[in-house]
């Protein structure tokens, strides 16, 4: 079964945060949250409260084995803008743009986890210039 906690609206830009969500994906959550625990970064700490929550929810819907959880799907996406004017000289304007996120986790069982199935595409035959 799978369990899931999102932050909409984060006040990071995604950016910022996806590096530290490239890094659990995949990952047991116990070791999730102790890799997040030492990064001293905003992003890491969203991601690493995100993260908590997701096992809170399997803990609320009494999931047998809250231990062997693997976080299956850690996803960041953007989010809209503010967007500001900053005066500049001779009478232009600079847009300011401040960037929010969304935080998706999701946690499921490790015997549940479906890896991706690839398929072979098919080559078109070289063009003869």
């Amino acid at each position: 079964m799978q369990y899931k906690a999102t932050h909409r609206f984060a006040d990071t830009g995604p950016r910022k945060i996806r590096q530290y969500a490239d890094l659990i994906r995949g990952r047991n959550a116990d070791e999730a949250l102790q890799l997040l625990r030492f990064y001293h970064n905003r992003g890491a700490k969203l991601l690493e409260a995100v993260v908590k929550s997701a096992i809170g929810n399997a803990d609320d819907r009494e999931c047998p084995n809250l231990d062997d959880l693997v976080v299956t799907e850690a996803r960041v996406d953007g989010a809209p803008m503010f967007k500001r004017i900053q005066p500049r000289a001779r009478g232009t304007a600079f847009q300011i743009k401040r960037r929010l996120s969304h935080i998706i986790v999701t946690l499921s069982d490790p015997n549940e986890v479906v890896e991706p199935v690839t398929t072979p595409t098919a080559t078109a035959p070289p063009v003869k210039v």
